[in-house]
């Protein structure tokens, strides 16, 4: 394995974790309007087709350009995994007045402590590997 790979598969257990935190959190929410959802089948298709759960795209997105550069014959090159890291520390960053995925993501921290501490962790990898 080289560096950057390592960098970009650290970075990723620690999207996946925050990832479900976010999911949920929002199924949660989601349900406490709309009523229990039925089946693990009728949680992916609102995850995928319903306008609650769209914000989350952007970072199920990140996740899976992940997973293609880690697989990559050849190895990770240092410039993909850095832009990742970028892409990721951008993507992180939660604005009360913002719009889009800042604002839901900054809604989501505030209102569930799982999710801050699984931020926190991220943004401690994201901090080490971008430094580093």
């Amino acid at each position: 394995m080289n560096e950057a790979r390592d960098r970009l598969l650290s970075l990723h257990s620690a999207l996946l974790h925050l990832h479900k935190a976010l999911l949920d959190s929002e199924r949660a929410a989601y349900e406490t309007v709309h009523g229990r959802i039925p089946s693990p089948g009728a949680f992916l298709q609102l995850v995928i087709h319903d306008e609650w759960f769209t914000w989350l795209q952007a970072m199920s997105g990140l996740i899976v350009e992940i997973d293609m550069v880690s697989d990559a014959k050849g190895g990770v090159v240092a410039t993909d995994a850095n832009r990742i890291l970028e892409q990721t520390r951008e993507l992180l960053t939660p604005h009360e007045n913002g719009q889009g995925f800042a604002k839901r993501y900054y809604d989501a921290l505030e209102r569930d402590p799982g999710i801050a501490a699984s931020h926190a962790a991220t943004l401690e990898i994201l901090r080490d590997h971008i430094a580093g």
